[in-house]
């Protein structure tokens, strides 16, 4: 991958008006040591708090900065697709706006993008997440991968990089986020894992239990289970 090759940072932001400014510091930081052109764009998902305001603030102090804003509350996933369809170059790069992904993992990241793969996911291998929040996600991460085998370690970690032709390839639904990985297995991508920090969150409160979470899970699974039974996948051998 050429070094100037341009990549987009994808952030869905649902109240994290407290995290915004010093996250966009931090990404700039990160961006701007690659040598490569960037831009974030931020989809604030209805927010109920002044995150909109100060996404509006960054994009008219710094010309690297789009933004989305629904119209009512989507949910990640939704927010995840619109940011797919704004950005406005060949590479994406997701995280989540509460600060526990560490943006100075980009680099790393990107340079390992391109060599044999068209995904790199972030590997949390050191959680700081509560005791509870760790214990669920093991349990519905073994369940998982006894029914969905992606093939990789820490597929919850919003820190990745993929391909922005695959991204729009695949099947959108609800919580459709949580199985990026398989979903672009599907459509032939190669995987790549990268031990990431990952931090304690600092401000703002998490948005998702753990109940809930289990729940949809179920039927999440039995979704992408068929998803990947029934999928077409096929090469082109000739054409006029």
């Amino acid at each position: 991958m050429s070094n100037a090759e341009k990549f987009s940072v994808v952030l869905p932001v649902y109240n994290e008006q407290d995290n915004l400014q010093t996250l966009f510091a931090e990404i700039r930081a990160a961006a701007d040591s690659t040598g490569r052109p960037w831009e974030a764009v931020f989809v604030d998902d209805c927010s109920t708090d002044r995150s909109l305001a100060i996404i509006r603030e960054l994009a008219e102090a710094h010309p690297e900065v789009r933004y989305v804003a629904f119209a009512e509350n989507r949910g990640q996933s939704a927010a995840f697709c619109a940011g797919f369809d704004a950005v406005d170059s060949d590479i994406v790069v997701t995280m989540d706006a509460d600060l526990q992904n560490d943006p100075s993992d980009i680099p790393d990241m990107l340079a390992a993008f391109g060599r044999d793969c068209e995904m790199v996911i972030g590997w949390r291998a050191k959680r700081r997440d509560t005791f509870i929040k760790r214990i669920s996600s093991r349990i519905a991460n073994k369940i998982r991968d006894s029914i969905v085998d992606d093939g990789v370690h820490d597929t919850g970690c919003s820190l990745k990089v993929m391909r922005t032709d695959l991204l729009r390839r695949i099947p959108r639904f609800k919580n459709m986020h949580r199985y990026f990985p398989i979903l672009m297995k599907m459509e032939g991508a190669r995987i790549h894992e990268v031990k990431v920090n990952h931090r304690q969150r600092g401000a703002g409160v998490s948005k998702y239990g753990t109940l809930d979470r289990a729940l949809a899970g179920i039927w999440d699974l039995i979704g992408v289970k068929w998803l990947i039974t029934r999928h077409i996948g096929y090469t082109v051998k000739e054409k006029k």
